[in-house]
């Protein structure tokens, strides 16, 4: 689909574009993964690099702008007292089904990304806890532990194709579920 780029309306068309550059890097990193093109997402947006570089300066401010939504999801649903650390899985798997670009920035080495994993492992270390009092989780699971868990869930589902993925990610969890469990 060819994007045609729009005339430069300056200082204006800031937040518009911002928020075009969000959308396009949310469908091709689904798509592409996290190492897509930074042009291709200029593109796509309709917008120049030079564009896409002032509002990100590179490729993990642009990355934690797309995945903050599905974070901040998770927390809320972590939050519930209702919920389970199953649910919790389930909705991170939903998640990376989506865009396997998700656990990428999750379980990136890079330090930009610690605040991420800092927010991920603290939601996980609730629902940890409230598993280990239901007695549904082995007492020496940590939530590095399950920091783990979701790495080896993103180093399945990045080699799988996107109509693989969620049966994929289905098996991948039962197995990895009973490793956890008492």
């Amino acid at each position: 689909m060819a994007h045609v780029r729009k005339a430069n309306r300056g200082p204006s068309a800031a937040a518009e574009n911002r928020a075009a550059l969000v959308t396009a890097a949310r469908e091709l990193f689904a798509t592409a993964g996290f190492g897509a093109p930074l042009s291709a997402v200029a593109r796509r947006a309709g917008v120049g690099q030079g564009s896409l570089y002032r509002h990100f300066p590179d490729r993990a401010s642009l990355a934690l702008a797309v995945f903050d939504g599905n974070v901040t999801e998770l927390e809320s649903l972590a939050a519930e007292r209702t919920t389970t650390l199953d649910d919790l899985f389930a909705r991170i798997i939903e998640q990376t089904v989506a865009s396997v670009a998700f656990l990428d920035l999750v379980t990136s080495a890079d330090e930009r990304m610690a605040a991420v994993r800092t927010r991920v492992a603290r939601l996980l270390a609730g629902k940890l806890d409230q598993a280990r009092r239901e007695g549904t989780v082995r007492p020496d699971v940590t939530a590095d532990d399950l920091l783990l868990v979701i790495a080896m869930l993103a180093g399945v589902l990045s080699s799988a194709s996107a109509e693989a993925r969620p049966a994929a990610a289905e098996r991948s969890w039962a197995l990895l579920r009973r490793s956890i469990r008492p």
